[in-house]
């Protein structure tokens, strides 16, 4: 998907009962993809932002899932779609598909799991095989809450998004630390980008 453009499951809800094209009540739709190993707390992400809830019960993504919410960045509308990628094996066929069309990329891992944090280069190489490697990207550390569990520090995260130079930041799902933020800033950068391409 482009720059603004709507998928054809778009086009098809918003057409109105008598057979009438809706005028959009957007003016950019934003694709998002969530990434990262299963348990890292993707889904979390994506409800804490979308829903402002959280659960506490892990239940793991079977294929894809997403959300949906519009925001108004700059004076303008925009639709996000956050779409929340399984992280087990048996799925990454399913969710390769996903990579193409996406605004932006988000490679996330749990704080206290260090195997987590290691394999974000397996996703970053991921987008580079299946993906479009010149979008927007960021490397987010999720569970910040989990302070006395932590097995990878801040500065570990810190200096790995430097060595790829790819923007970091700590996030907690279950307190909504820097949440907010982080999809704000993904979605400004991408509504620039849109603006830029006008």
């Amino acid at each position: 998907m482009g720059c603004g453009a709507s998928t054809p499951e778009d086009a098809q809800n918003e057409i109105a009962a008598g057979g009438q094209q809706k005028p959009t009540d957007y003016n950019y739709m934003c694709k998002l993809l969530l990434l990262g190993d299963s348990g890292v707390g993707k889904s979390a992400l994506m409800m804490r932002f979308a829903d402002g809830s959280f659960k506490g019960s892990f239940m793991s993504t079977v294929g894809i899932d997403f959300k949906m919410k519009t925001v108004t960045i700059d004076g303008k509308r925009v639709k996000i779609q956050i779409w929340d990628t399984a992280g087990q094996e048996r799925f990454r066929t399913i969710t390769k598909t996903y990579y193409r069309g996406a605004n932006g990329y988000i490679l996330v891992y749990d704080v206290t799991n260090q195997e987590s944090f290691d394999r974000v280069k397996y996703w970053l190489n991921e987008i580079k095989k299946n993906g479009n490697e010149n979008v927007y990207k960021t490397i987010v550390g999720n569970k910040a809450d989990l302070s006395d569990q932590r097995a990878v520090k801040f500065e570990d995260g810190e200096n790995f998004s430097k060595e790829v130079n790819i923007p970091f930041i700590e996030t907690s799902a279950k307190d909504g630390l820097n949440v907010e933020g982080l999809f704000t800033t993904m979605t400004q950068k991408f509504v620039k980008f849109a603006a830029s391409q006008n």
